[in-house]
């Protein structure tokens, strides 16, 4: 369905939240197994390229999952920080990792400002509320150090919003989220679709990254 801006109530907004997560929660292992080979080394370096402090950076992995991308991230030098909504994905993101894992509802963020270099929003975005989304996203921006780098990856779609099975999602058109972005006080540093090397219509991962203005 198209997107309806301030249509959920707080109660709605809330089982979206509660619901998804308990979702995750209740998959969690498999959705590790299932996710631990996926290959978004494109991504990160999507993001590192664009950082223009001196390594080694600090950065958020905001929906950090099991861990996966925090250990690449560590990894590669970097302190990194993880932050998930669902317990059992915090409790495996700290334990495979040994970074620090914020557990936070991403409509209750609690971000130190003008702190992280870069900020790694991989597949997390699109189950955000789109009339939650703009908080979050400023919410990320303040956490940002000046000329800081968000990447974004989420999959797309012609702005349809609503439950897919027992996950709430939002599936944005490249010129919906290029002026949301723009909104939340961003600068588009590149775009790209995924997976690399494939016709448009098979890839469904529309890929950004922006620069705090």
């Amino acid at each position: 369905m198209p997107l309806r801006p301030d249509q959920l109530t707080d109660p709605m907004l809330r089982q979206a939240s509660a619901t998804t997560l308990a979702h995750y929660e209740e998959v969690a292992e498999a959705f590790r197994d299932n996710t631990l080979d996926h290959d978004v080394s494109q991504n990160i370096a999507a993001l590192l390229r664009h950082v223009r402090t001196a390594a080694p950076y600090r950065l958020l992995d905001f929906g950090c999952g099991p861990g996966r991308d925090l250990r690449t991230l560590t990894a590669l030098g970097h302190l990194a920080t993880g932050l998930d909504g669902c317990q059992r994905f915090v409790a495996m993101a700290r334990a495979s990792s040994g970074c620090d894992v914020w557990l936070q509802n991403f409509l209750e963020l609690d971000l130190p400002g003008d702190h992280f270099d870069g900020i790694f929003a991989n597949a997390v975005l699109f189950h955000i509320p789109s009339q939650n989304i703009l908080q979050v996203l400023r919410q990320l921006h303040a956490s940002l150090r000046s000329n800081g780098v968000l990447f974004c990856s989420n999959p797309r779609g012609q702005d349809e919003e609503g439950w897919n099975g027992d996950r709430y999602a939002v599936y944005y058109r490249w010129e919906t989220w290029q002026r949301i972005m723009n909104e939340a006080g961003f600068t588009e540093l590149e775009h790209y679709y995924r997976p690399d090397g494939l016709p448009r219509e098979q890839q469904p991962w529309l890929a950004s990254v922006w620069r705090r203005s």
